[in-house]
């Protein structure tokens, strides 16, 4: 049967599905089960600076080491006597203060060198800390537990984190034109019959459809924050829509002119605020049930550099936000700042593992057993404990 359709996009879901660029050919029906969980993995990418989110203006050697751009007490947001929030971070400060989000400071993967690609591997494969030790992702072995549970990447390709034999399909933002309605017939009849190619069109075209519904907007590009949360919501809470997805956020590397209250760093903080922000909208009904978890690969050096930016570093910070979430606290073991107690004299050196923070999140809220997260999940990791109290009881 031809399909009457109008999508604006597809071509670009066609690209992300894997029919033309990587042979992955994804499922045409979602298979969320009804009232499960939703997860949503935010996945910052560069190395984000948590000692400019999370500012701990109570340590005596944060300004000295700062100096340019450092924030003083009556540029941030109050969280307690000792931290206090960026200012572009207005709706993840509220989201704290209602208890809908707990912050993670000196938090890192168990990696320990300052590449790039290599950190994103161990953050992604979720080893310990080898970045060639395992070729699949942990949340797509989280996945595997689940027979009926389907992972949603969002982006030109699908992450290591998610990449693996569990079930996952992809969607990207794109500013192609619109292609007409004769080209997407002649693509069916041409595709039809095909094994791989006719369900990849068919799923793009659903795809697309589903973020076609309730209001959603084209993304002008990659950074259009709001448009990809608003297409990201629909295509998770349509009927059987996927309920884990991974968004990826770029640019977190800020090695000059990072900026203070305001800046380029400010600018990305607002980006994801903004985007935590239409996501918990989109998800109101289903808040209760949703858990947003923000991390990065590695933080930032402790000092300014010469270019008033930072340099790749070990320790930062991390969140989870939602309606599920038991919010309002900060979780860390504070290191300190003086040079004796960073991490080669030049880090916020790391005093929880962001595996611990992961395990924790994957055992109260997708409920799975602790010998998963130790043996599969996360293999050879029992000594690392998962952290408690992250979801609401």
């Amino acid at each position: 049967m031809m399909m009457k359709t109008n999508r604006r996009y597809f071509l670009s879901g066609l690209l992300a599905s894997g029919a033309v660029a990587g042979g992955f050919a994804p499922k045409v029906s979602f298979a969320r089960v009804a009232g499960a969980p939703f997860f949503i993995l935010l996945n910052l990418r560069g190395g984000m600076d948590g000692l400019h989110g999370v500012v701990p203006v109570g340590d005596p050697n944060y300004e000295p080491l700062r100096k340019k751009i450092a924030l003083r007490k009556d540029q941030t947001l109050a969280l307690d006597g000792f931290f206090r929030l960026h200012p572009s971070f207005s709706f993840l400060h509220q989201s704290f203060q209602a208890g809908e989000a707990r912050l993670f400071h000196a938090i890192a993967s168990p990696y320990r060198e300052r590449s790039h690609f290599d950190a994103q591997a161990v953050l992604d494969n979720g080893s310990n800390g080898d970045p060639d030790g395992l070729r699949d992702g942990w949340l797509n072995r989280a996945l595997r537990t689940f027979p009926n549970y389907q992972g949603l990447a969002v982006g030109q390709t699908v992450p290591l984190i998610l990449r693996g034999a569990g079930d996952v399909t992809s969607w990207a933002p794109s500013i192609l034109p619109q292609p007409d309605q004769a080209t997407i017939e002649r693509l069916s009849r041409l595709y039809f019959g095909d094994g791989l190619l006719a369900p990849a069109l068919e799923k793009a075209l659903e795809t697309e459809a589903l973020t076609e519904g309730e209001g959603t907007k084209n993304p002008r590009n990659e950074r259009d924050s709001g448009a990809i949360a608003e297409n990201v919501a629909a295509l998770m809470r349509a009927d059987g829509g996927p309920n884990i997805a991974v968004i990826e956020i770029e640019r977190w590397d800020t090695h000059a002119f990072q900026g203070a209250e305001t800046g380029q760093l400010a600018t990305q903080f607002s980006r994801l605020d903004e985007l935590l922000k239409i996501l918990a909208n989109k998800f109101s009904a289903d808040w209760s049930r949703t858990c947003i978890m923000a991390i990065t690969e590695f933080g930032r050096t402790a000092a300014v550099n010469g270019n008033d930016g930072t340099d790749h570093g070990t320790g930062t910070m991390a969140m989870v936000l939602g309606g599920a979430v038991n919010g309002g606290k900060i979780v860390t073991d504070w290191p300190g700042l003086r040079k004796q107690d960073l991490y080669e004299q030049r880090d916020l050196r790391p005093t929880l593992d962001l595996r611990a923070l992961a395990k924790g999140v994957l055992g109260d809220h997708l409920h799975l057993s602790r010998k998963d997260l130790d043996e599969n999940i996360f293999p050879e990791s029992s000594a690392v404990k998962p952290l408690k109290d992250i979801i609401k009881a």
